[in-house]
């Protein structure tokens, strides 16, 4: 699998190797290779619980879900639609997220 982008990929193996280990060979290789479901389904899964937890790594991984097939109005509509479920402020906080990450793409154009 193509690790989340932004650098993130292998940034704590210095200080925790044994969590960098784990990461590498049970989520990213065991996990997310699993075929019952497909990249694109798991990086929604993801994109959607990582907003409802307000996790930092949501920005990454809605790069990653990009990638994987999803395209930014699908995300902005997973967005819209868990603002309900887990809450406005990390939805509105999720959209900024999902912005700069057009914007970026706007800017590389």
């Amino acid at each position: 699998m193509k690790r989340p982008s932004g650098g993130r990929g292998r940034e704590l193996a210095g200080v925790a190797p044994l969590l960098d280990e784990i990461t590498q060979s049970v989520l990213y290789d065991k996990v997310w290779e699993r075929a019952e479901l497909s990249k694109r389904d798991r990086s929604l899964i993801t994109i959607t619980c990582l907003i409802a937890l307000n996790r930092d790594q949501a920005q990454g991984h809605m790069e990653l879900g990009l990638e994987n097939g999803l395209t930014v109005e699908e995300i902005g509509e997973a967005i819209a639609h868990i603002a309900f479920y887990a809450g406005w402020p990390v939805s509105v906080s999720a959209a900024r997220k999902l912005k700069n990450i057009v914007d970026a793409k706007a800017e590389k154009a």
